[in-house]
């Protein structure tokens, strides 16, 4: 049988590997050359490295299957470690980074430039590019026909994270060389501290974007509106629905979906589906003069049409998961 896909595993996992090693060679280059804008690189590096480490984990958890504490299963764990793997990016990456720069700011340090540095801040930008390349091939695989726009709504936020973590990483690599390499040239350690700043404020931009996404699924995040208005789409044109008359969704996790619906049945339509022409007319003729037939058949209308109604709840149920397999849990209700 053919594996099933774990949603933003792969990328996760190269970006704990990749930041792992980042982390290391740029915590080296700072201690040893004083730069402000390279510490707050490491600091990046590392905050990313354990915000990986929480996505990994969430990811993991997701995976467990449901049972009599969460009927719906764990897909929610998945959201709620992304949500603390953001905050670690606002209070550990930006927080810090910040921190640091306005210390540098207000009590300039001499930054001791060797060559060494920009070696470093290569090899970090080569590492960097390529766990942003496994992000940007993930969401383009799981979602090949919609706009960017699109793309980032509805990722997976485990490869979202990964995606603009790693995209700020590349651009802090490039903030933290040209500030570097300012301070070199113009013998000032001002631009050094500003460059910290700068690659600080940009984790703040990612970690609320972060923040503000998770959130919206831990709250009851509704499907994606173009499925919510195929599935009303399909509904409407059942002939044995009169009216939908209230429609509810929640996404539990990365592609699975609970909707719940209220509905009122056409009354015409299940009777003709219950009692053909002919039929109908050949009971009637039995029962006619015959008082107690008559109850007979009374009782055996009463228990045929709650029965019916029940099977085409379960096919109208069978006909959404057949043609949105994320629909895994349906609650129809009858008015």
């Amino acid at each position: 049988m053919k594996p099933t896909h774990v949603h933003g595993l792969l990328p996760v996992v190269a970006a704990l590997g990749g930041n792992m090693l980042v982390t290391v060679i740029k915590a080296a280059a700072a201690f040893t050359s004083g730069s402000s804008a390279l510490f707050g690189e490491a600091v990046h590096s590392f905050a990313d490295t354990l915000n990986q480490a929480l996505l990994l984990i969430g990811i993991v958890r997701s995976r467990k299957k449901p049972d009599r504490a969460f009927h719906y299963g764990y897909g929610s764990e998945r959201f709620f470690w992304a949500l603390i793997s953001a905050c670690g990016v606002f209070f550990i990456g930006a927080g810090v980074t910040i921190y640091h720069g306005l210390h540098s700011l207000l009590y300039a340090q001499e930054v001791t430039i060797t060559p060494i540095i920009f070696v470093v801040l290569a090899v970090s930008l080569v590492i960097e590019t390529i766990t942003l390349a496994t992000a940007v091939r993930e969401i383009r695989r799981t979602h090949p026909q919609s706009s960017w726009k699109e793309r980032i709504d509805e990722a997976d936020p485990a490869t979202l994270a990964v995606l603009l973590e790693d995209g700020v990483a590349v651009l802090g690599v490039i903030v933290a060389s040209v500030a570097v390499g300012v301070s070199f040239l113009t013998g000032s350690p001002l631009w050094d501290a500003l460059g910290s700043l700068v690659i600080g404020a940009l984790l703040a931009i990612v970690a609320v974007s972060l923040i503000v996404k998770n959130r919206s699924y831990l709250i009851g995040r509704s499907i994606p509106e173009d499925e919510r208005e195929a599935i009303l789409e399909l509904l409407d044109a059942e002939p044995a629905i009169e009216r939908v008359i209230d429609f509810k969704s929640e996404v539990l996790d990365i592609g699975v979906y609970r909707i719940k619906c209220e509905i009122e049945f056409n009354g015409p339509a299940l009777f003709d589906e219950a009692y053909q022409q002919e039929s109908l007319r050949r009971e009637y003729d039995e029962v006619k003069d015959d008082y107690e037939a008559f109850k007979k058949f009374c009782v055996d209308y009463a228990d045929r049409i709650p029965r019916l109604m029940g099977r085409k709840i379960d096919e109208i149920e069978h006909t959404i998961r057949q043609r949105y397999p994320s629909v895994r849990h349906i609650d129809i209700e009858v008015n």
